[in-house]
C-alpha cells in the first residue's frame, strides 16, 4: 500500500455542524485525520479548513467525491497536487534551569522562535514553521527538559498568482 501524506484546503459555509458532518464522515468510512485547523476566511461566511490526511490514491479520491457530496462544502482542493505554502504553530514549555537558560535562548534565537511567558523554573516558547523546523527545535529542547507542547497541526494555503476564490457547487 503506498500511503501518503495529503493535505486538502476545504472551503465550507461558516455554520454549526458542519465540522462535526465532516468529522463524522471520516470517522464513518474509517479514514484517518492526522490534523485539523479550521477558521473564518475574509468572508465571514466561509470557514476554511485544513486537514491532513494519510491514504493512498485511491483513498483520497474517495475522501475528495464523499466531502464534494455535503451541502455545506464548497471546494476541495487536493494542495499536495500543486505548489503550497504550509506552516504550523507550536506552544514548547520546557524546564528552564539555571544553567540552561542561555543554551534555551540561543536555540530560541537560532530558530526565529519567542519566548512568550517566563517564570523561576520554565520559559514557554512559540514556534512557526514548517514541521521540519518544529522537529528540530523539539528535538534540541527535549534534553533540556520539555514540560508540554501544544501544537495547531498544518495550515496552508495554494500558491497561485490569483487569490482561489470559492465556487458554489451546481445544484
Amino acid at each position: 500500500m503506498d500511503d501518503q501524506r495529503h493535505i486538502l484546503s476545504i472551503l465550507v459555509d461558516n455554520q454549526p455542524g458542519v465540522l462535526s458532518r465532516i468529522a463524522g464522515l471520516f470517522s464513518g468510512r474509517g479514514y484517518n485525520i492526522e490534523s485539523l485547523c479550521v477558521a473564518a476566511t475574509t468572508d465571514p461566511q466561509i470557514s476554511r479548513l485544513t486537514m491532513v490526511t494519510v491514504g493512498d490514491d485511491a483513498i483520497l479520491e474517495q475522501i475528495k467525491k464523499q466531502l464534494n457530496k455535503l451541502i455545506n462544502v464548497i471546494k476541495v482542493i487536493t494542495l499536495t497536487d500543486t505548489p503550497f505554502v504550509q506552516r504550523e504553530l507550536v506552544l514548547i514549555k520546557v524546564r528552564a534551569k539555571t544553567e540552561f537558560r542561555a543554551e534555551i535562548l540561543r536555540i530560541v534565537d537560532i530558530f526565529r522562535a519567542k519566548v512568550v511567558d517566563v517564570s523561576l523554573d520554565h520559559y514557554t516558547i512559540e514556534v512557526t514553521g514548517t514541521e521540519e523546523k518544529l522537529k528540530a527545535i523539539i528535538t534540541l529542547l527535549q534534553p533540556i527538559g520539555i514540560k508540554e507542547i501544544a501544537r495547531t497541526g498544518a495550515i496552508a494555503l495554494q500558491r497561485d498568482v490569483k487569490p482561489c476564490k470559492p465556487e458554489k457547487k451546481a445544484d
